[in-house]
């Protein structure tokens, strides 16, 4: 029949069926279902790949049989052009769930999750200090959908810290940026990464800065005159060598009871590996000053609600001081530097290599500097690493006192090595003597 008002209002579900479909005389493949409770549907109903295929046009009452008349004579056209206007609603369905997941993947999403995800996989090894650094850099983007950042907003940002004289920072935000959203891509959650292609504006260096005894003794000093949280924090920081990120993190609960050791549990060490500090007398005159904030767990905190942060405001004010130390000290801080100001260049890591370098200096085994470091691999590798679990602690304990006089020489002007900072015995109850 032709499917008019009047032929619509009058047509029924014979009795016994669940519905009935009614096809127009006029036009082919448009049709109205009619259910057994009284609905009444417009559809087109067309062939494509050997299967026949019902595309819903809308409900009568909502669309009037012209309106539906319309849609039909469109869908005919598609499908006289070869289209499918089935396969084609789905498809348009698929991408606009897929728009929409991806409108609600932001930048913080990806980063959290990348972060969950590698730490499982790599067994303890925090990636939280990556984290946090990619989303310092990617801030504005952070709330956005990670698909928003594009490789030219990449490459603005890496010129921009390069041209701030953070070429270091760059070069890391480079590596980082492009794993965590190589993670992304790779468990399909993001279409393209925006690192990829886009390279670093610097080269990627390997530093072999190690500070000179003169500049040692001013940070030392300098850090005196910072105040806690920061002094108290980078002085701890030197005398123990260790990441700065896993010094800021330290609970009280990680200390021993004489406040004689430190140990640094698996799940925060970057190498998974739980790991035993020495702290000698100047490192325990720190914590016994650190004040308390309650219920608080770090040791070193500004408010009591978290480890201490802010790395790089550190790093300025700490340069700022050495400077304040310069410039007071005049001619007497020239001469200490043999006559040339070195420049203000260092960063945490260098206080690393510095001790590691002192204390080989001092006589102590490479092996003992990669304990005290708590490097997976260094002097002791490959199939002797495996059966090689001797932890040489008396010989760390040692070498760290050593340093902690290294640098109060430094710090007071005298040649840390005439000294004979290296020639220490433990006494009992892990006291120490000079014997030099």
């Amino acid at each position: 029949m032709k499917l008019t008002k009047r032929t619509i209002d009058a047509a029924t579900c014979p009795p016994g069926k669940r519905d009935v479909l009614i096809f127009d005389e006029d036009l082919p493949g448009f049709a109205l279902r009619v259910t057994a409770g009284g609905a009444k549907v417009f559809l087109f109903q067309y062939r494509a790949g050997g299967a026949i295929k019902r595309k819903r046009i809308g409900e009568y009452g909502t669309l009037t049989p012209a309106a539906a008349r319309t849609r039909a004579e469109k869908l005919r056209g598609q499908v006289l052009d070869g289209g499918d206007p089935v396969a084609a609603a789905a498809a348009a369905r698929a991408a606009a769930e897929a728009a929409a997941k991806a409108e609600a993947y932001t930048t913080r999403a990806l980063l959290d999750e990348w972060q969950a995800a590698k730490q499982v996989q790599q067994k303890g090894r925090s990636f939280a200090t990556a984290k946090g650094s990619l989303a310092k850099h990617l801030k504005p983007w952070l709330d956005r959908p990670a698909s928003a950042l594009t490789p030219d907003d990449v490459m603005g940002l890496l010129d921009d810290l390069a041209g701030g004289g953070q070429a270091g920072a760059a070069v890391y935000l480079r590596a980082r940026g492009h794993a965590a959203f190589a993670w992304a891509v790779s468990r399909r959650r993001l279409a393209a990464n925006p690192f990829t292609g886009v390279s670093s504006p610097v080269k990627a260096g390997v530093r072999d800065r190690v500070l000179t005894d003169a500049e040692l003794g001013e940070a030392w000093r300098a850090a005196g005159t910072l105040g806690w949280p920061y002094g108290p924090y980078l002085r701890f920081l030197m005398l123990t060598l260790q990441r700065r990120e896993e010094v800021a993190g330290m609970r009280w609960a990680e200390l021993a009871e004489d406040g004689g050791r430190w140990t640094l549990p698996a799940a925060r060490a970057k190498n998974g590996r739980a790991h035993v500090v020495h702290l000698a007398t100047e490192a325990r005159e720190v914590l016994r000053e650190a004040p308390r904030f309650g219920a608080c767990e770090y040791v070193f905190t500004s408010r009591g609600t978290g480890s201490v942060n802010g790395f790089a405001r550190a790093a300025e004010r700490l340069r700022a001081a050495v400077q304040a130390d310069r410039e007071a000290r005049g001619a007497e801080a020239l001469a200490a530097h043999r006559g040339r100001l070195p420049a203000l260049d260092w960063v945490w890591h260098d206080f690393r290599r510095t001790g590691v370098t002192a204390i080989a200096a001092m006589g102590f085994a490479p092996h003992v500097a990669d304990r005290i470091l708590n490097h997976v691999e260094g002097t002791i590798n490959g199939v002797a690493a495996i059966y090689q679990r001797h932890e040489f602690l008396p010989e760390r304990e040692r070498a760290l006192l050593a340093w902690s006089r290294f640098i109060l020489a430094s710090a007071a002007g005298r040649d840390p090595m005439a000294a004979g900072a290296g020639n220490v015995v433990l006494l009992p109850r892990g006291g120490a003597a000079n014997v030099g």
